[in-house]
Protein backbone atom coordinates (compact mmCIF):
# COMPACT_ATOMS: atom_id res chain seq x y z
CA UNK A 1 0.00 0.00 0.00
CA UNK A 2 1.49 3.24 -1.15
CA UNK A 3 1.55 5.89 1.41
CA UNK A 4 2.12 9.37 0.09
CA UNK A 5 4.03 11.60 2.35
CA UNK A 6 2.00 14.61 3.24
CA UNK A 7 3.54 17.94 4.12
CA UNK A 8 2.96 18.76 7.72
CA UNK A 9 2.97 22.05 9.47
CA UNK A 10 5.70 22.61 12.02
CA UNK A 11 4.56 22.48 15.56
CA UNK A 12 5.28 25.84 17.12
CA UNK A 13 3.37 25.20 20.31
CA UNK A 14 6.47 24.19 22.23
CA UNK A 15 8.24 27.50 21.51
CA UNK A 16 7.79 30.38 23.80
CA UNK A 17 6.01 33.32 22.33
CA UNK A 18 8.99 35.55 23.03
CA UNK A 19 11.55 33.39 21.23
CA UNK A 20 10.50 34.65 17.81
CA UNK A 21 11.22 38.24 18.66
CA UNK A 22 14.43 39.21 16.78
CA UNK A 23 16.97 41.27 18.55
CA UNK A 24 17.51 44.76 17.20
CA UNK A 25 21.25 45.36 17.18
CA UNK A 26 20.94 48.44 15.05
CA UNK A 27 20.14 50.74 17.91
CA UNK A 28 22.93 49.96 20.37
CA UNK A 29 25.44 49.21 17.56
CA UNK A 30 24.80 52.55 15.86
CA UNK A 31 25.16 54.34 19.15
CA UNK A 32 28.52 52.66 19.83
CA UNK A 33 29.88 53.65 16.41
CA UNK A 34 28.94 57.27 16.79
CA UNK A 35 29.66 57.65 20.47
CA UNK A 36 33.17 59.06 20.04
CA UNK A 37 32.20 61.41 17.21
CA UNK A 38 29.18 62.49 19.18
CA UNK A 39 31.26 63.31 22.25
CA UNK A 40 33.74 65.31 20.11
CA UNK A 41 30.89 67.13 18.39
CA UNK A 42 29.36 68.00 21.76
CA UNK A 43 32.70 69.34 23.00
CA UNK A 44 33.66 71.40 19.91
CA UNK A 45 31.82 74.69 19.32
CA UNK A 46 29.72 74.36 16.21
CA UNK A 47 29.17 70.63 16.63
CA UNK A 48 29.37 68.24 13.69
CA UNK A 49 29.87 71.01 11.12
CA UNK A 50 33.06 72.15 12.84
CA UNK A 51 34.33 68.57 13.16
CA UNK A 52 33.68 67.95 9.46
CA UNK A 53 35.54 71.11 8.47
CA UNK A 54 38.49 70.21 10.70
CA UNK A 55 38.74 66.73 9.15
CA UNK A 56 38.59 68.23 5.67
CA UNK A 57 41.28 70.77 6.57
CA UNK A 58 43.53 68.01 7.92
CA UNK A 59 43.03 66.01 4.73
CA UNK A 60 43.94 68.99 2.55
CA UNK A 61 47.00 69.67 4.71
CA UNK A 62 48.23 66.10 4.27
CA UNK A 63 47.64 66.25 0.51
CA UNK A 64 49.48 69.58 0.25
CA UNK A 65 52.41 68.27 2.30
CA UNK A 66 52.92 64.91 0.61
CA UNK A 67 51.05 64.82 -2.73
CA UNK A 68 50.01 68.09 -4.39
CA UNK A 69 51.04 71.65 -3.66
CA UNK A 70 49.56 74.82 -5.21
CA UNK A 71 51.83 77.59 -6.49
CA UNK A 72 51.10 81.00 -7.94
CA UNK A 73 52.99 82.27 -10.98
CA UNK A 74 54.31 85.78 -10.15
CA UNK A 75 56.23 86.58 -13.35
CA UNK A 76 56.12 86.09 -17.11
CA UNK A 77 59.26 83.92 -17.33
CA UNK A 78 57.22 80.88 -18.43
CA UNK A 79 54.87 82.58 -20.87
CA UNK A 80 53.21 81.73 -23.13
CA UNK A 81 52.09 78.59 -21.30
CA UNK A 82 52.07 79.99 -17.76
CA UNK A 83 50.84 83.52 -17.25
CA UNK A 84 51.17 85.89 -14.32
CA UNK A 85 48.57 85.00 -11.70
CA UNK A 86 48.05 81.41 -12.85
CA UNK A 87 47.73 78.81 -10.11
CA UNK A 88 49.41 75.49 -10.80
CA UNK A 89 49.30 72.20 -8.92
CA UNK A 90 52.70 70.61 -8.41
CA UNK A 91 52.88 66.83 -8.22
CA UNK A 92 55.26 66.17 -5.34
CA UNK A 93 55.27 62.40 -5.91
CA UNK A 94 56.35 62.61 -9.56
CA UNK A 95 60.01 61.91 -8.76
CA UNK A 96 59.75 60.25 -5.35
CA UNK A 97 59.53 56.60 -6.41
CA UNK A 98 62.51 56.18 -8.74
CA UNK A 99 60.98 58.58 -11.23
CA UNK A 100 63.45 60.80 -13.05
CA UNK A 101 62.93 64.26 -14.49
CA UNK A 102 62.71 64.23 -18.25
CA UNK A 103 63.48 66.84 -20.86
CA UNK A 104 60.44 69.03 -21.36
CA UNK A 105 59.09 68.67 -17.81
CA UNK A 106 58.02 71.89 -16.10
CA UNK A 107 59.47 71.71 -12.59
CA UNK A 108 59.36 73.75 -9.40
CA UNK A 109 62.54 73.81 -7.32
CA UNK A 110 64.13 75.55 -4.37
CA UNK A 111 66.54 78.03 -5.91
CA UNK A 112 67.95 79.39 -2.65
CA UNK A 113 71.68 79.90 -3.04
CA UNK A 114 71.52 78.95 -6.72
CA UNK A 115 69.23 81.43 -8.47
CA UNK A 116 68.43 83.69 -5.55
CA UNK A 117 65.85 83.15 -2.81
CA UNK A 118 62.61 81.20 -2.97
CA UNK A 119 61.09 78.71 -5.36
CA UNK A 120 61.33 78.84 -9.16
CA UNK A 121 59.50 77.24 -12.04
CA UNK A 122 61.33 76.37 -15.29
CA UNK A 123 61.44 73.81 -18.08
CA UNK A 124 63.99 70.99 -18.08
CA UNK A 125 66.16 71.19 -21.22
CA UNK A 126 69.05 68.93 -20.18
CA UNK A 127 69.39 66.07 -17.69
CA UNK A 128 72.51 64.49 -16.21
CA UNK A 129 75.10 63.69 -18.89
CA UNK A 130 73.47 65.79 -21.62
CA UNK A 131 75.54 68.09 -23.83
CA UNK A 132 73.55 71.28 -24.37
CA UNK A 133 74.74 73.82 -26.94
CA UNK A 134 73.46 77.10 -28.28
CA UNK A 135 73.02 77.29 -31.12
CA UNK A 136 72.92 75.60 -34.54
CA UNK A 137 72.85 77.42 -37.89
CA UNK A 138 69.10 77.96 -37.55
CA UNK A 139 69.40 79.34 -34.03
CA UNK A 140 68.05 76.21 -32.33
CA UNK A 141 69.38 74.66 -29.13
CA UNK A 142 71.11 71.32 -29.61
CA UNK A 143 71.00 68.49 -27.07
CA UNK A 144 73.36 65.55 -27.57
CA UNK A 145 73.87 66.55 -31.19
CA UNK A 146 70.16 66.84 -32.01
CA UNK A 147 68.58 70.22 -32.78
CA UNK A 148 65.35 70.87 -30.85
CA UNK A 149 62.38 72.74 -32.30
CA UNK A 150 60.96 74.60 -29.30
CA UNK A 151 58.59 76.82 -31.29
CA UNK A 152 55.49 75.10 -29.87
CA UNK A 153 56.03 76.57 -26.40
CA UNK A 154 58.48 79.47 -26.73
CA UNK A 155 57.11 82.95 -26.20
CA UNK A 156 56.16 84.41 -29.60
CA UNK A 157 59.03 86.38 -31.08
CA UNK A 158 61.65 84.94 -28.72
CA UNK A 159 64.79 83.21 -29.93
CA UNK A 160 65.85 80.01 -28.13
CA UNK A 161 68.71 82.04 -26.65
CA UNK A 162 70.62 85.22 -27.34
CA UNK A 163 73.51 83.91 -25.23
CA UNK A 164 75.83 81.24 -26.58
CA UNK A 165 76.71 78.36 -24.27
CA UNK A 166 78.20 74.89 -24.45
CA UNK A 167 77.77 72.80 -21.31
CA UNK A 168 77.74 69.20 -20.16
CA UNK A 169 75.15 68.68 -17.43
CA UNK A 170 76.67 66.87 -14.40
CA UNK A 171 74.94 63.73 -13.17
CA UNK A 172 72.26 64.42 -10.61
CA UNK A 173 71.57 67.92 -11.92
CA UNK A 174 69.36 69.66 -14.49
CA UNK A 175 69.81 72.46 -17.02
CA UNK A 176 66.64 74.55 -16.98
CA UNK A 177 65.30 77.44 -19.07
CA UNK A 178 62.20 79.60 -19.01
CA UNK A 179 59.84 79.51 -22.02
CA UNK A 180 59.97 83.31 -22.22
CA UNK A 181 63.68 83.30 -22.92
CA UNK A 182 64.07 87.07 -23.20
CA UNK A 183 62.39 87.54 -19.80
CA UNK A 184 63.74 84.62 -17.81
CA UNK A 185 66.61 84.30 -15.36
CA UNK A 186 67.65 80.66 -15.69
CA UNK A 187 70.63 78.32 -16.07
CA UNK A 188 72.16 80.52 -18.79
CA UNK A 189 72.47 83.44 -16.39
CA UNK A 190 74.24 81.48 -13.65
CA UNK A 191 76.85 79.50 -15.55
CA UNK A 192 79.60 81.32 -13.67
CA UNK A 193 77.87 81.07 -10.28
CA UNK A 194 78.30 78.30 -7.68
CA UNK A 195 76.78 75.18 -9.16
CA UNK A 196 77.27 76.45 -12.70
CA UNK A 197 73.59 77.23 -13.16
CA UNK A 198 72.63 73.56 -12.74
CA UNK A 199 69.80 72.50 -10.43
CA UNK A 200 70.43 69.47 -8.18
CA UNK A 201 67.63 66.95 -8.55
CA UNK A 202 67.23 66.82 -4.77
CA UNK A 203 66.21 70.51 -4.87
CA UNK A 204 63.08 69.67 -6.86
CA UNK A 205 59.76 70.24 -5.14
CA UNK A 206 57.89 68.48 -7.92
CA UNK A 207 56.52 68.61 -11.44
CA UNK A 208 53.89 71.17 -12.42
CA UNK A 209 51.08 69.07 -13.90
CA UNK A 210 47.97 71.26 -13.94
CA UNK A 211 46.90 74.86 -14.29
CA UNK A 212 43.83 75.06 -12.05
CA UNK A 213 43.13 78.81 -12.02
CA UNK A 214 41.73 80.80 -13.70
CA UNK A 215 39.16 78.26 -14.87
CA UNK A 216 39.21 79.60 -18.41
CA UNK A 217 42.94 78.81 -18.62
CA UNK A 218 42.81 75.49 -16.72
CA UNK A 219 44.61 72.65 -18.46
CA UNK A 220 46.93 69.69 -17.99
CA UNK A 221 50.58 70.49 -18.65
CA UNK A 222 51.70 67.79 -21.05
CA UNK A 223 55.34 67.10 -21.83
CA UNK A 224 56.01 68.46 -25.36
CA UNK A 225 57.20 66.24 -28.19
CA UNK A 226 60.12 68.54 -29.00
CA UNK A 227 62.62 66.44 -27.03
CA UNK A 228 61.32 63.02 -28.04
CA UNK A 229 64.03 62.39 -30.62
CA UNK A 230 66.91 63.59 -28.45
CA UNK A 231 69.25 60.63 -27.92
CA UNK A 232 70.67 59.67 -24.57
CA UNK A 233 74.03 61.13 -23.68
CA UNK A 234 75.84 57.89 -24.61
CA UNK A 235 74.07 57.68 -27.95
CA UNK A 236 74.95 61.31 -28.64
CA UNK A 237 78.65 60.50 -28.31
CA UNK A 238 79.17 63.17 -25.67
CA UNK A 239 82.67 63.14 -24.25
CA UNK A 240 85.16 65.53 -22.78
CA UNK A 241 84.53 68.76 -20.91
CA UNK A 242 82.12 71.49 -21.89
CA UNK A 243 83.35 73.31 -24.95
CA UNK A 244 84.06 70.19 -27.02
CA UNK A 245 81.77 69.63 -29.95
CA UNK A 246 79.75 66.41 -30.20
CA UNK A 247 80.99 63.73 -32.55
CA UNK A 248 79.11 64.15 -35.78
CA UNK A 249 77.67 67.51 -34.65
CA UNK A 250 76.61 70.36 -36.87
CA UNK A 251 79.72 72.34 -37.88
CA UNK A 252 77.62 75.46 -37.53
CA UNK A 253 76.88 74.77 -33.87
CA UNK A 254 78.41 77.11 -31.33
CA UNK A 255 81.75 75.77 -30.14
CA UNK A 256 84.29 76.99 -27.63
CA UNK A 257 81.72 78.59 -25.30
CA UNK A 258 82.93 77.10 -22.06
CA UNK A 259 80.94 77.39 -18.87
CA UNK A 260 83.29 80.10 -17.68
CA UNK A 261 82.88 82.11 -20.85
CA UNK A 262 79.31 83.22 -20.23
CA UNK A 263 78.18 85.40 -17.37
CA UNK A 264 75.31 87.72 -16.59
CA UNK A 265 71.89 87.74 -18.22
CA UNK A 266 71.05 87.50 -21.88
CA UNK A 267 71.50 90.90 -23.45
CA UNK A 268 73.92 92.05 -20.74
CA UNK A 269 73.60 92.76 -17.06
CA UNK A 270 72.01 90.66 -14.37
CA UNK A 271 68.28 90.13 -14.51
CA UNK A 272 65.89 90.20 -11.63
CA UNK A 273 65.20 86.70 -10.31
CA UNK A 274 61.60 85.61 -10.64
CA UNK A 275 60.49 83.81 -7.52
CA UNK A 276 57.46 81.54 -7.34
CA UNK A 277 55.20 82.29 -4.40
CA UNK A 278 54.14 79.07 -2.74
Amino acid sequence: MDIETQPTERDRSSRSSGSEQPSDPAGPEERSRSALAGRIADWVPGGRITVTLLVLLLFLLLVSTFVLKPFQIPSGSMERGLRIGDRVLVNKLAYRFDGRPQRGDVVVFDGTGLFGHGDYIKRVVGVGGDHVVCCDREGRIRVNGRSVDESAFLYPGDRPSTVGFDVVVPDGTLFVLGDHRSGSSDSRDHLGSPGGGMIPVDRLIGRADWIVWPFGHATHLDRPDAYTDVPDAEAGAVSGPAGEREAGGDPGAAGGWGAGGVSGAAGGGVRRAESVDG
